[in-house]
């Protein structure tokens, strides 16, 4: 069995954020390995993130971003359990990015269950009428109507929690429940507003 230095032990915790006892419990686990630590710390922060979901979060912030220029604005609201947490850097630091990510990418709803049933609808019947989905077989269609809504979700205009963060492969969600996870709380985006200049006039 490998010899897990203290050292090691503070140097995950540093890249993690999770507790000194459970960094030196992933190390002993994977033999030293750092990155197989990381992926059984991080497998058990999302099952622990799953459990603390149904909490009620009536706690947290609204904040809001102005673009240079002034031509675009944002207000996001962002639930958690305590206001010790709302006070917390790491969380102050998600509603920022939640901000930012909602300027950037102008999505119109938090999560798919928002998207009004008219609108899914409609989009499906898009997708269906499309030349390349008419002639396939029926079984092919719905796994291929299934993989241009969730594309939809995560395009601009669509829905924040499914998108993309900035320009990586991770997404708003994922964020989410990572921050779940390492904060010990129920974090909900309950809500943002976004305003471009003249739009809409």
């Amino acid at each position: 069995m490998a010899t897990i230095t203290a050292d090691a032990v503070r140097e995950l915790r540093e890249r993690t954020g999770a507790g000194m006892m459970d960094c030196k419990r992933a190390l002993e686990e994977s033999e030293g390995n750092v990155d197989k630590a990381i992926e059984l710390l991080r497998e058990r922060g999302l099952a622990s993130a799953a459990k603390k979901a149904g909490r009620e979060a009536r706690e947290g912030l609204v904040s809001s971003y102005i673009h240079t220029g002034g031509r675009v604005g944002v207000l996001v609201e962002v639930n958690c359990e305590t206001d010790f947490v709302a006070r917390n850097e790491q969380f102050q630091q998600l509603v920022r990015n939640l901000a930012l990510q909602v300027a950037a990418t102008y999505p119109r709803w938090v999560a798919i269950e928002d998207v009004p049933a008219d609108e899914l609808e409609a989009k499906r019947t898009e997708i269906l009428a499309a030349a390349d989905v008419q002639g396939k077989p029926e079984g092919v269609r719905d796994s291929i109507v299934s993989g241009r809504l969730k594309k939809w979700y995560a395009e601009p205009g669509g829905v924040l929690l499914e998108q993309p963060f900035r320009d990586t492969e991770q997404r708003v969600g994922d964020l989410v429940t990572e921050a779940i996870a390492k904060l010990g709380e129920n974090i909900r985006v309950r809500r943002f507003a976004r305003y471009a200049l003249g739009e809409e006039l």
